[in-house]
């Protein structure tokens, strides 16, 4: 790259999933109704538990967290892009685009923190059922929230600085529908290696590391449930993980499987499409999986909805 062909740059193009005109009024109802969908129903899981005295519990203080978190995640993307194909525009400026990067590491990385939390969360309501309340207390409940939201802002505040002392071209394209850290960073024009380095070590320690914690919690759950003598026991121990479980299983094996993917191939608009589970599909199906299968959240929303 010539010197005289990188200055400062002002804007950025995101090309999105498709060119065709055709496509993208079909694109923008569909996001849309995914949009309305994460948003209206994280917060009714806000409401329920804000408005009924029974869920307020550890449990559902890291749900309506979560939820909360999952509406901003959402937020940080969807809306630009909707916006874009409203106007017919594929124009970020560098100034939104580094700061919708920021808001997406800092939110996604809020969702594994309290994913891990919550894991916490079961293993002491299982594997220490007396000491429940004494230890999940109010205080250390805080406590937990807080330590995720500094942890995950300074984390986020790492990749920020180190991608503004990047440099690039007059004109980029960015192959996706939103600003991501790894698109950034192959795209610019000076020396990426260690953004790179960072990326990759950050995304182990963190990712990696909160993994672990949470396989090592159920790994306690299940002997313990185990050691259960009634099956009705073991079920009624087992119910309390499900939900929990399978948004973590959600969230981690589409997370790992874009980036795994998107790693094996250079086809960037197959790795936008596969990002849409993660960022857009996942935060709209966690309202569904634990009311579906909660039975107090179900009762609070129907009290909501005026549903005898």
């Amino acid at each position: 790259m010539e010197p005289g062909n990188i200055t400062q740059i002002s804007k950025f193009l995101l090309l999105g999933f498709s060119e065709r005109p055709e496509l993208q009024p079909l694109i923008f109802g569909l996001f849309l109704s995914m949009y309305l969908i994460t948003v209206f129903g994280n917060l009714l899981i806000i409401l329920a538990v804000s408005s009924d005295s029974h869920l307020h519990t550890p449990m559902y203080f890291f749900l309506a967290n979560l939820s909360f978190v999952e509406i901003c995640f959402t937020s940080t993307t969807v809306p630009k892009m909707l916006w874009n194909i409203q106007t017919q525009t594929k124009v970020i400026t560098y100034e939104d685009c580094i700061t919708q990067m920021n808001f997406f590491i800092t939110f996604a990385g809020m969702d594994d923190f309290l994913l891990s939390v919550m894991a916490y969360d079961r293993f002491v309501a299982i594997c220490h059922p007396l000491q429940y309340m004494v230890i999940m207390n109010p205080q250390l409940c805080g406590l937990l929230v807080l330590v995720s939201w500094i942890t995950s802002v300074l984390y986020s505040l790492v990749h920020t600085l180190m991608v503004l002392g990047l440099s690039f071209c007059t004109e980029v394209e960015i192959p996706h529908f939103f600003c991501e850290l790894n698109q950034m960073i192959q795209l610019a024009s000076s020396d990426t290696f260690l953004n790179n380095v960072v990326m990759y070590l950050a995304a182990m320690l963190l990712g990696g590391g909160l993994l672990v914690w949470i396989l090592y919690s159920y790994s306690k759950i299940v002997s313990s449930i185990r050691e259960i003598s009634s099956a009705q026991g073991k079920y009624k121990a087992f119910s309390t993980c499900v939900s929990h479980l399978s948004v973590v299983s959600l969230f981690y094996c589409t997370s790992l499987g874009v980036y795994l993917s998107s790693a094996a191939t250079q086809r960037s608009r197959s790795s936008a499409t596969a990002s849409v589970m993660y960022t857009v599909v996942t935060p709209m199906l966690n309202p569904f999986i634990y009311s579906l299968r909660n039975r107090d959240i179900k009762r609070a929303l129907k009290r909501i909805l005026g549903i005898q």
